[in-house]
């Protein structure tokens, strides 16, 4: 076969993901930044929470990218699967846009990946929890 198809997250599904996260980061007091990604690491929702940093910003649309370019490899999956590889561990990191640490991970619709979430301006372990509310807003 020449042509698949590829299901893809839709805008009105991307604007429930980044509105639970925004819900569940205001519930922890964590202002943040949530990018939603179509699974070729498009973006298609964003938004920035009031007091989140800017620099954030980016940092949110790259693990959204990092997970979709990966077919649904969430970003804290990363460190350990790499940590006693020490050519990966040095040579991947540095790859621009690609984000090996917590706050990355796939959505998905009757077990396949439609798109990605990524989180920044928490913690490592903030950034997963909000990501994680956002991803359940697909469930």
């Amino acid at each position: 076969m020449d042509v698949r198809s590829v299901p893809t997250i839709s805008y009105a599904a991307a604007l429930r993901v980044v509105a639970a996260a925004v819900n569940h980061a205001e519930g922890m007091g964590v202002p943040v930044n949530v990018a939603v990604a179509d699974p070729g690491g498009h973006l298609v929702a964003f938004a920035r929470m009031d007091g989140a940093a800017f620099f954030s910003s980016s940092v949110a649309q790259d693990k959204a990218w990092s997970v979709a370019a990966f077919n649904g490899l969430p970003t804290h999956a990363w460190i350990d699967m790499i940590k006693d590889e020490p050519s990966l561990l040095h040579g991947l990191p540095p790859r621009p846009r690609l984000t090996i640490f917590g706050g990355g991970v796939p959505l998905t619709v009757d077990g396949q990946v439609v798109g990605a979430v990524g989180v920044s301006g928490g913690s490592e372990a903030e950034d997963l929890q909000i990501a994680e509310a956002g991803a359940g807003a697909l469930s």
